[in-house]
């Protein structure tokens, strides 16, 4: 059966992230249906802004693809190895416990770090990189694709904040409380944005608030 086009990464032939979101919610709507266990890992290149202003684009592209090639190939055919974006790579594993993904992505960043070299099938870098990575599963984690990414990637930030080169499960996050100000409009239309979507205010929060952080995150990594 072939693919839509339009679904797929030019650079490495994955799944784009478009067809990552198609995926993901078709995926969680029949985990839901058939209580069925579903994970998802978030997996980004360690320090590989450094990595591609050293040694130019053309191997930053070569890199990009080897370690896509790698993740897919360590995956396997029942998982869905997706580009997320840069050097972001999804992998959805259907009817797959997290401990079992984390398993074959754990695998997947050892055969990664253990390579001196990376080719992408025509040309080949040489260089020693990491990777790191969150998993997240339905549905002792998440109940919708959006929280499940964000329980991943979650989980991958403290991957990166406590040493890289590693895989993190998602974990139970602390509530800290914090004193803010808004507007009364906000509050209503905020109100009013809960109970259209069917989510608590506060899920709506924190999804605008991991946004703003996503949208900054490689200037807050520069400075590190």
């Amino acid at each position: 059966m072939s693919t839509d086009a339009s679904l797929l990464d030019k650079l490495t032939g994955l799944t784009n992230r478009k067809g990552f979101e198609e995926k993901l919610q078709a995926a969680i709507l029949r985990a839901q249906q058939t209580d069925r266990p579903l994970s998802l890992a978030f997996l980004d290149i360690d320090h590989f802004k450094r990595l591609n202003d050293s040694m130019g684009h053309d191997s930053g592209d070569v890199i990009i693809k080897a370690v896509g090639d790698a993740v897919q190939r360590v995956a396997g055919d029942q998982a869905v190895t997706c580009r997320y974006g840069g050097e972001e790579y999804t992998v959805i594993f259907p009817d797959t416990e997290r401990e079992q993904a984390f398993l074959i992505i754990e695998r997947a960043r050892a055969e990664i770090a253990a390579q001196k070299s990376l080719s992408d099938g025509k040309n080949k870098v040489n260089a020693q990189l990491t990777v790191s990575g969150g998993i997240s599963a339905f549905p002792i984690d998440a109940q919708d694709g959006n929280e499940l990414l964000r329980k991943a990637d979650q989980a991958l930030y403290k991957a990166k904040a406590t040493g890289r080169n590693k895989i993190v499960l998602a974990y139970e996050e602390k509530m800290a409380p914090k004193t803010s100000h808004y507007t009364l409009t906000q509050l209503e239309r905020l109100s009013e944005l809960a109970k259209e979507q069917g989510v608590g205010e506060a899920v709506l929060l924190r999804e605008a608030l991991d946004n703003l952080l996503s949208k900054y995150k490689h200037a807050f990594a520069s400075h590190k």
